[in-house]
């Protein structure tokens, strides 16, 4: 067996061993038997999705169905159809050109029933591929088409996901986003909405959409709003522009972790500022290449970013647009990055450590996570060695 050294000792392992040893003893460790990465081993060990939009997830059945039911007028009627208008899977000239697939996804996602069943099955789907912990985000400002109060978007969507959770025991978390290109006084709005549902099932608050011509620093009252509530915060930064988006979304914004964090590697002092104060990258490897913001997977920096000891975590970002899950994701960082299962176990609990959870809650959660993680790892060497054994 070797050993994988989970980073970031100041939350604890299984072990139950004091902090103040652990410290002394070094970082924490979990056995990882040498076995072969597959699809299957990856469905398998339980994990976060710290970074999935709602309105980038939707089953294609789903919008079908939603937009007969609704009289709304689609690119096309059939879910073949329906995939390649929205390019789905498919790289896109720019994040620009990406994101108009959500002007499909959002033409059906202005009711209350919509949201509901949306953020449910998104839940269901995450929770099939064993994601334990999952964060959806989406802004409650682009679901008002047809005049639904603020208050409903929100509970709508929270209800949905208690009941994923009530029939599959997935733990969920809602993020409420503001957007880069509308007025910062909407923002404001979206940020006052948060901090009324905080403890009331949304845990942070996001910067959304295209950053090229719309700089974070512009959205700073509403994030100083969100921050003197003492509300969880992150930011979409540095995907589409260079690394002065982080250093705004860092230093303007206060963000407690980076949504993508892409082009970090441009700029090596900041990139060592971030790796200093443990801010977390949430890293959507598939979703970057269909932007272009990579040019395919083997040339995206989450291994140096990895390697260089950075926080990271891996996420799905948008299941339907992105053609994605997590267990895909994970295994494109192995085979395209040659991230090791060792790597791979590290990476998954930094998602658990990243999690917008209370520390404490986050300290139960992690003790149950690294001992599953153990348990799963032993019982596919189990497997592997009753089916190498001689007859």
């Amino acid at each position: 067996m070797t050993m994988a050294s989970i980073r970031d000792d100041e939350l604890p392992d299984s072990t139950g061993i004091p902090s103040t040893a652990r410290r002394l003893a070094g970082p924490p460790t979990i056995e990882v038997p040498k076995l072969e990465v597959t699809q299957e081993l990856l469905k398998a060990l339980p994990k976060t999705d710290l970074h999935c939009h709602l309105d980038g997830s939707m089953r294609l059945k789903t919008i079908l169905e939603l937009a007969e039911a609704q009289k709304v007028k689609l690119p096309a009627d059939t879910e073949e159809g329906l995939a390649r208008a929205i390019h789905m899977g498919e790289v896109c000239k720019s994040l620009e050109d990406y994101l108009v697939a959500f002007d499909v996804t959002l033409s059906v996602l202005q009711t209350e029933e919509s949201l509901y069943r949306s953020a449910y099955e998104l839940a269901i789907d995450a929770a099939a591929e064993n994601v334990r912990y999952l964060e959806v985000r989406y802004s409650p400002a682009l679901h008002q088409q047809k005049g639904m109060k603020m208050t409903t978007i929100i509970d709508a969507v929270l209800e949905g996901l208690r009941q994923a959770k009530r029939e599959k025991g997935i733990k969920c978390g809602l993020i409420v986003c503001g957007i880069r290109h509308m007025s910062p006084q909407t923002s404001v709005r979206l940020a006052e909405l948060c901090v009324a549902y905080k403890n009331r099932g949304v845990i942070g608050f996001d910067l959304a959409g295209a950053e090229v011509n719309f700089p974070a620093k512009d959205h700073k009252d509403a994030f100083q709003l969100i921050l003197k509530n003492n509300v969880n915060c992150t930011a979409h930064a540095g995907e589409a522009y260079g690394p002065e988006s982080i250093a705004q979304a860092i230093h303007f914004l206060g963000a407690h972790r980076i949504g993508h964090g892409t082009r970090l590697r441009e700029d090596g002092d900041l990139l060592n500022y971030i790796n200093d104060h443990r801010i977390p990258l949430e890293v959507c490897p598939t979703s970057n290449v269909q932007t272009g913001v990579c040019a395919d997977l083997k040339s995206h920096p989450l291994k140096f970013y990895f390697d260089y000891g950075i926080r990271v975590t891996i996420n799905t970002d948008n299941r339907l647009i992105t053609d994605t899950t997590l267990t895909k994701e994970y295994w494109g960082a192995h085979t395209e990055l040659g991230l090791s299962l060792e790597d791979l176990t590290t990476i998954v609990v930094s998602g658990f450590k990243s999690a917008f959870l209370p520390f404490r809650e986050k300290q139960d959660m992690l003790k149950a996570i690294n001992s599953e993680i153990e348990q799963t790892l032993q019982n596919f060497q189990r497997k592997l060695t009753a089916v190498k054994r001689p007859a």
